[in-house]
C-alpha cells in the first residue's frame, strides 16, 4: 500500500499539470495488487477524489456550462458501460481506445491549426459516447482532453472543467458498480487511500501548470496521448 500510494503521489501530480495520466500510471499497479476486477472500481473511487481536488485548486477556473452539457450525457451512458464491464472483457476495447489516442494526436493538432472550436451541443453528443466507454476502461481522458481543448480551454480553465465533468461521471459510475455488487467496502477504503495520495499530488502540480506557457502545455498533452495510445495497446495485446 505505501509503494501505491507514493506512485500516486507522482501519478497525481503528473495528472494535475496535464489532466490526466494518473489513472495510466497507477492501474498497472493496482491490477498487480488486487487483479482487474478490483482495480477498475477502485480507480473509480479514486478518480472522485482527484477530480474534486482539480476543481478545487481551479474553482474559478471552471467552465459549468462545458461541464454541464458532457455531463447531462455522459453520467447515464457510464452506469451502462459500468454494466457492460462486468459482463463483457473489455480486451478489444483498450486496443480500439489505444489506436483512437494515438490517432488523437494529429487531429488535435489540426483541430489546433484551423481553430475549430466545439460548441456546447457537441460536447452533450460526445458525452454519450466517451461516457460509456468511461464505464468500460479505466480511464478516457485522453479522449476527452482534445475535445475540451478544442473547446477553447486551456491550462488552468481545461483541467478544472474536465474535472468537474468527469467527476459526475465517475460517481454515477462507482454508483453503478456499488449497485452491480463490485464495489465491497474494502475497495471504497482502498479506494480512498489511492485518491487521498492523488489529491496532494493535485496541489503540487498547481504551481508547476502556472509557469508553463500553453504551446508547452499541448506538448505536453500530446507526449501523455502518444504514452496512453502505446500502454493500452501493449496492455491489449500482451
Amino acid at each position: 500500500m505505501l509503494f501505491i500510494l507514493a506512485v500516486g503521489l507522482v501519478a497525481g501530480t503528473i495528472g494535475g499539470i496535464v489532466g490526466f495520466g494518473a489513472s495510466i500510471m497507477l492501474m498497472p499497479v493496482l491490477v498487480i495488487a488486487y487483479g482487474p476486477l478490483q482495480a477498475v472500481p477502485i480507480m473509480a473511487i479514486a478518480a472522485i477524489l482527484a477530480n474534486a481536488s482539480r476543481i478545487a485548486v481551479w474553482w474559478r477556473e471552471v467552465d459549468w456550462r462545458a461541464a454541464s452539457a458532457y455531463a447531462i450525457t455522459g453520467v447515464p451512458a457510464a452506469v451502462a458501460g459500468a454494466r457492460t464491464l462486468l459482463v463483457l472483457p473489455p480486451r478489444l476495447v483498450e486496443m480500439g481506445l489505444g489506436a483512437f489516442f494515438l490517432a488523437m494526436i494529429p487531429v488535435r493538432r489540426w483541430l489546433g491549426s484551423h481553430h475549430l472550436k466545439l460548441q456546447l451541443w457537441h460536447l452533450a453528443v460526445i458525452g454519450a459516447a466517451v461516457g460509456y466507454l468511461t464505464g468500460i476502461v479505466a480511464t478516457t481522458v485522453p479522449i476527452t482532453a482534445p475535445i475540451f481543448l478544442a473547446h477553447g480551454l486551456v491550462k488552468g480553465a481545461f483541467i478544472a472543467t474536465e474535472a468537474a465533468a468527469s467527476l459526475a461521471v465517475y460517481v454515477g459510475k462507482a454508483a453503478a458498480f456499488r449497485s452491480f455488487g463490485a464495489l465491497p467496502n474494502d475497495a471504497i477504503a482502498r479506494g480512498l487511500l489511492v485518491g487521498a495520495s492523488l489529491m496532494a499530488g493535485a496541489v503540487i502540480a498547481k504551481r508547476f501548470v502556472l509557469k508553463l506557457g500553453a504551446g508547452q502545455f499541448r506538448l505536453l498533452m500530446d507526449a501523455l496521448m502518444l504514452l496512453s495510445g502505446a500502454t493500452l495497446l501493449w496492455t491489449a495485446l500482451r
